[in-house]
């Protein structure tokens, strides 16, 4: 069963909390180019129609197989859409999300770089590409570690050119969030990266404070998640 029920999805809810998302991020962007990114992962599709409805059109995925079953039909109805894949990518599915996202954001190993250069020339066009660097040097999670990002991020950037835009990362649960996001941004700034791609619901206006560019919205905007039943 989804994480969400009818009932825990109100779409009326929708349109306000994205006004008041959007009012943050001006504040705390002071001018500044700030992309919202609504995580619409587990969401069903009528919560993404409501934001749609309210104009966000960039959103991102955590599964290429759940995004496949949502946005297709919602991307012909709107021309606009912009979809990034912000979760891990194994490669078998590299084919798929080369198809169906206009971003990914979780480049993180050669292996990976390997399958999308050939779904890449296989379909005549490439997504746009972020390399996740793992700032915390968390084993469990995925990016590409501390000590290996520089070279890897150069060797990126050789092989695909302006295709690759800039860096995601996401800092470890309980620790202060702003050295791991200025550990970011500083590494975007020695590459020339234009992308920094930093921040959550609980810390977003923090990683614009740090330098980010976009920022990843969820449960502030859908709601929190709840246990599957």
């Amino acid at each position: 069963m989804s994480e969400f029920s009818p009932e825990t999805i109100r779409p009326e809810t929708i349109r306000p909390a994205l006004d008041s998302i959007r009012a943050r991020i001006a504040t705390a962007a002071q001018g500044r180019a700030v992309t919202l990114i609504a995580v619409s992962k587990t969401k069903p599709v009528a919560a993404i129609e409501a934001a749609l409805a309210a104009g966000q059109l960039v959103f991102g995925e955590n599964r290429v197989q759940e995004a496949a079953a949502k946005f297709p039909l919602l991307r012909a109805a709107h021309p606009g859409l912009a979809l990034h894949l912000i979760g891990p990518l194994q490669t078998n599915k590299a084919r798929e999300a080369v198809a169906l996202f206009d971003c990914i954001d979780s480049l993180d190993r050669p292996k990976l770089a390997d399958a999308l250069a050939a779904a890449a020339e296989r379909a005549g066009r490439m997504p746009r590409l972020l390399v996740q660097v793992n700032v915390g040097d968390e084993p469990q999670k995925a990016g590409v570690s501390l000590a290996e990002a520089d070279g890897f991020i150069r060797a990126m950037r050789a092989r695909f050119g302006e295709r690759l835009r800039g860096l995601m990362a996401i800092p470890p649960l309980g620790e202060d969030p702003a050295p791991h996001f200025r550990t970011l941004v500083a590494m975007a700034d020695t590459h020339g990266l234009p992308v920094r791609s930093i921040g959550m619901s609980d810390d977003f206006e923090t990683a614009i404070a740090c330098g980010a560019t976009e920022v990843r919205v969820g449960s502030a905007l859908f709601g929190a998640r709840h246990a599957p039943q």
